[in-house]
């Protein structure tokens, strides 16, 4: 079997089984398969329910809305309706998608979420063991405070807990003909008490361990992949071994998972744990921006991401998420058609931007006090000089939005510690708008640099620096605070040299890129 480079994430719900009437067709269940057909998509990774309950005709686990007499949200009864309909005209949901995929070419990897909560955050989604044993959950000693995020997970120190997750991976195993599975170990991570972490370590190791054994077992070429916190020392806090497990070739692949650091994720830590082992790191993908100007990554978001991450060596790349652009159009298939190659998005348009975060995880948004240089890496995969040597770069824009200032502010840009010129830079106001994202933050400018061949960034990390260098007198620094807040870089080039920019239409003319 060989190793899959693209992966698939397919959450087998929002996108399907919530969305269509019921009875559901069986056709219209296999389109998950079908709409990644022919793509750059080796593997779909199948998650089999929402954790707590299944979707496919299990009897090691509970089908969702088994035990339920009275529905309190209508999606998911007919989530019920329909998986139940499927099973019961002989088309288990499982079974029929694993065929699918096989006859077109495409690997399966069912997908077990491990943690969720309790009771209190399922209704009509919850399994009877859950209902039946809340002196499983981590918090069931009530020396916990409730607000602590794991409070109502399964405590996996308890055998009880750790063999009715072992038993739904068994069944699929054994009963199914499957290419690997998936372990989701990043989604509510906390699996022990926070004051028995370190038996618990020992404890999950073993269990891993077990279920890899059971994997090979029943299939020597079949993967174990584990989707965690890409942190080795976040995972480890909270019962995770990573490199224990990679040390003991328990795991084919991991995923690591850091959703703030975005495009600039840095995945060297855990490659160099997985260097020289059989085990591949893949680095997920996402397709969400959540920008003041964009919701969904456009495919230059897309080429920037991809780009980065090949750069530095990953095995492949996981595309978590992205079942939230269904139904797909033409703009889905586009970006998956380049992602296994980055030689070919080289010189291709890239979007990059510096992850922003109100919590510790980032370096923006950084306040700017006066005279105090504030510097902030980022890394690109471009090589524009290559490109500008033979015509082909069209345009470099930088942008820099700093908020909590205004027109009388001065500030010292500085790109790898040249001074960016006035004139190649504009500001744009946005000190006021009537209507923007509601989780981003109005204010202040952006400061828009079309830069020239001589200040362009490096291929790899570069620094911008900004200095406050004067501040408006009339503004109160405790209720007013000068921030730098987003820093973003877009490379555009021409198809090939003295092309124009886009392509012209005979009704329209010209663009105005021409």
């Amino acid at each position: 079997m060989s190793k899959p480079r693209i992966m698939y994430y397919n959450d087998g719900r929002h996108s399907h089984i919530y969305r269509y009437e019921p009875p559901m067709q069986k056709e219209e269940y296999l389109s998950m398969v079908d709409e990644v057909v022919g793509t750059s998509v080796e593997a779909i990774m199948l998650c089999l329910g929402e954790g707590r309950t299944m979707l496919h005709d299990t009897k090691a686990g509970e089908l969702l809305g088994h035990n339920v007499d009275k529905w309190d949200h209508a999606i998911f009864r007919r989530t019920y309706q329909n998986a139940t309909h499927l099973i019961n005209e002989g088309n288990d949901p499982l079974r029929i998608i694993s065929e699918r995929a096989h006859e077109k070419g495409i690997l399966l990897y069912p997908n077990l979420i491990m943690q969720r909560g309790g009771v209190d955050h399922a209704t009509v989604r919850c399994s009877d063991f859950r209902f039946n044993n809340t002196h499983l959950e981590i918090g069931a000693k009530g020396d916990l405070d409730p607000s602590f995020p794991g409070y109502d997970g399964l405590d996996f120190k308890h055998e009880e807990a750790r063999n009715e997750r072992f038993s739904i991976i068994e069944e699929v195993l054994t009963e199914y003909d499957v290419d690997g599975f998936e372990l989701y170990l990043s989604q509510m991570p906390y699996f022990f008490h926070p004051k028995e972490i370190d038996s618990g370590r020992t404890i999950m190791t073993d269990w891993v361990g077990k279920v890899y054994e059971l994997l090979k077992k029943t299939g020597k070429q079949r993967e174990l992949v584990v989707r965690v916190p890409l942190d080795l020392k976040e995972s480890h806090a909270i019962g995770l071994d990573i490199e224990e497990w990679i040390k003991r070739g328990i795991v084919d692949a991991v995923v690591g998972e850091n959703v703030q650091q975005g495009q600039m994720t840095d995945f060297t830590p855990l490659i160099k744990v997985a260097d020289n082992t059989k085990t591949r790191v893949i680095a997920p993908v996402s397709n969400g921006v959540g920008s003041d100007r964009l919701g969904t990554a456009t495919i230059s978001v897309i080429r920037a991401t991809a780009s980065n991450y090949w750069q530095q060596n990953v095995d492949g790349l996981y595309l978590g998420g992205w079942h939230g652009e269904w139904p797909y159009e033409a703009a889905f298939y586009e970006k998956l058609r380049e992602l296994p190659h980055p030689e070919i998005m080289s010189a291709k348009d890239k979007f990059y931007s510096v992850p922003t975060s109100e919590d510790t995880s980032t370096k923006l948004p950084c306040k700017l006090e006066l005279n105090t240089p504030v510097s902030v890496d980022f890394t690109i995969s471009d090589d524009l000089h290559r490109w500008g040597n033979v015509d082909r770069v069209h345009e470099v824009i930088f942008r820099v939005r700093i908020i909590g200032h205004t027109e009388l502010d001065q500030i010292n840009f500085k790109l790898n510690g040249v001074e960016l010129p006035s004139s190649i830079h504009r500001r744009i106001n946005e000190l006021y708008k009537q209507r923007v994202p509601h989780y981003r933050v109005m204010g202040g400018y952006w400061h828009i640099f079309k830069l020239d061949s001589k200040h362009w960034p490096k291929k790899g990390i570069n620094t911008f620096t900004a200095t406050l260098l004067y501040r408006d007198s009339d503004l109160s620094e405790k209720d007013i605070i000068c921030t730098l807040r987003d820093v973003e870089i877009e490379t555009k080039y021409l198809l090939g040299k003295s092309f124009q920019r886009d392509i012209v239409d005979p009704d329209l003319g010209p663009s105005d890129n021409y």
